[in-house]
């Protein structure tokens, strides 16, 4: 099987170099490596160039245009399967290996499971419970996974039926071809989810406990009022699209997006959102996403 790596950056120079470092240390190395560069205004472009790493470069328009690109790149060169990752996170030097046995028929996509870099037990995205649909629980005494050791308890295979898109999934040019490639019109949030769906249609996807992806915690990032537009925005689109429970889902599509806003940010920052002159932000996400609009339409 011919694979490539394709690691999508911005602005994010150091790390985008530790993660080539680990791509280098694979038990089994990749085909070959495109570093699809979003517009960098940092060092990215001289430290790729000074180590001869091959990269595309092109308007930021959104973490799913890069994946658009790195797709392609697998399409047009004749590549068997394509393993995409962030430039904050790294592989396990045996993660690639470990999802290409992952590989069967059937299967569609194989994907690490992300951990904490410095907390290497806990998950950076917690995994959910899935009922009998497959899709994550509403309701429950618990609804997630967070820890390696939980979700073992259950993935008694050494792998799971969910996965988190884009810190290290591999994904056959096969189904590629049946699912297409990813929809760049979910800017900033939730082109992950639409092309696990997406991908599930057409095949098997789950998650490899052998395979590991280290990435910064993300819950102590700051929100941007357009990262929280579009997440509450995108994801009423999602529940709509591929969930059950879609009324309960939207509630707490709004209730997580604004407590994640307040506790990372400050919630006298988010009484300020809601009630100065950004007022409109929720009402408008919420409104366009029950409307199914996606695209690049932040009006603050």
């Amino acid at each position: 099987m011919k694979i490539l790596t394709s690691i999508v950056t911005h602005n994010r120079c150091m790390l985008l170099e530790r993660c080539i470092d680990h791509i280098a240390r694979q038990t089994r190395a990749s085909d070959g490596l495109i570093i699809i560069n979003n517009a960098s205004t940092d060092d990215t472009v001289a430290m790729l160039d000074t180590r001869g790493v091959a990269h595309i470069d092109q308007p930021n328009l959104g973490p799913a245009a890069g994946w658009n690109r790195a797709i392609a790149e697998c399409i047009d060169g004749g590549y068997d399967a394509v393993w995409l990752m962030d430039d904050d996170g790294f592989p396990d030097s045996h993660a690639l290996a470990a999802l290409e046995a992952g590989l069967g028929p059937g299967v569609a996509c194989v994907s690490s499971v992300v951990l904490r870099e410095n907390q290497p037990t806990n998950f950076v995205f917690p995994f959910p419970l899935l009922n009998r649909a497959g899709l994550p629980v509403v309701v429950g005494r618990r609804r997630k996974l967070p820890t390696l050791a939980e979700l073992n308890q259950v993935a008694r295979d050494g792998t799971y039926p969910f996965a988190h898109l884009f810190n290290g999934a591999l994904i056959t040019r096969a189904a590629i071809s049946a699912a297409g490639t990813v929809d760049t019109g979910f800017f900033i949030y939730g082109d992950e989810v639409d092309y696990f769906f997406r991908l599930r249609q057409v095949g098997k996807v789950h998650s490899v406990l052998a395979a590991r992806h280290y990435h910064p915690d993300v819950t102590q990032r700051p929100l941007t009022p357009t990262k929280l537009y579009y997440f509450i925005k995108n994801t009423l689109v999602l529940n709509h699209r591929y969930f059950d429970k879609v009324p309960a889902r939207g509630v707490m599509t709004l209730g997580i997006g604004l407590a994640r806003y307040g506790a990372r940010n400050g919630w006298r920052t988010l009484a300020a959102l809601l009630m100065g002159q950004q007022h409109r932000l929720v009402p408008r996400a919420v409104v366009r996403g029950l409307r199914g609009q996606v695209g690049t339409d932040f009006d603050g």
